[in-house]
């Protein structure tokens, strides 16, 4: 989908661990948290297409297109994320995922829509995360792969928890064609258009 490359700006960045994404709050209760602002000096009408929550890190793309935003994040867009789970996750946990779970979303129950699922060989290339992880030494913590269509709030989270394996690490690293490569945290690349 093009966007007109002159009106519009569009960014990808590494949302960090710990960060909200927005890019200013006027909560009160939220002063002391860390916004997507600090991290560039974004133009007016800047908007984050979909959301990652504060405890998950990635990529997130930015735009001042709202008909762009609309577009990703309709259901046509794959976004791929890593998880690294707590425990030896299984086959069936896996099979169960993919076909779709009961998760808790605004007090009502939601069966989520079929998704790939797959465990990774091994453990992903991605920079070491700011807040530390258990390790290995308190049992397995494989890696799988979710790639979604829809997004609903901390919905990858919730799955795993659904089939008995919490998320320790979330990281999106892929959304439709754009993918995170060797983004390092923080990082803030300004592109023409997004191809998605």
């Amino acid at each position: 989908m093009e966007a007109s490359k002159t009106s519009h700006r569009h960014f990808i960045i590494y949302k960090p661990y710990g960060f909200l994404s927005q890019f200013k709050s006027h909560d009160s209760k939220q002063q002391s948290k860390n916004f997507l602002g600090t991290l560039h000096d974004f133009p007016e009408g800047i908007m984050a297409i979909g959301r990652l929550d504060e405890k998950s890190e990635g990529l997130l793309l930015l735009t001042t297109d709202g008909k762009m935003s609309d577009y990703v994040n309709s259901r046509k867009v794959e976004k791929e994320y890593y998880a690294q789970v707590d425990g030896a996750i299984s086959a069936e946990a896996i099979t169960k995922m993919s076909e779709g779970v009961e998760i808790g979303f605004n007090g009502k129950k939601y069966q989520t829509k079929p998704c790939k699922v797959f465990a990774l060989e091994g453990i992903p290339d991605l920079p070491i995360r700011s807040k530390k992880i258990r390790d290995e030494r308190h049992g397995p913590a494989p890696w799988i792969s979710v790639t979604l269509k829809e997004g609903k709030f901390r919905q990858v989270r919730k799955m795993t928890s659904a089939v008995g394996f919490p998320t320790l690490r979330l990281v999106r690293v892929r959304v439709g064609d754009i993918l995170l490569n060797n983004m390092q945290p923080g990082d803030v690349v300004e592109v023409d258009d997004l191809r998605v």
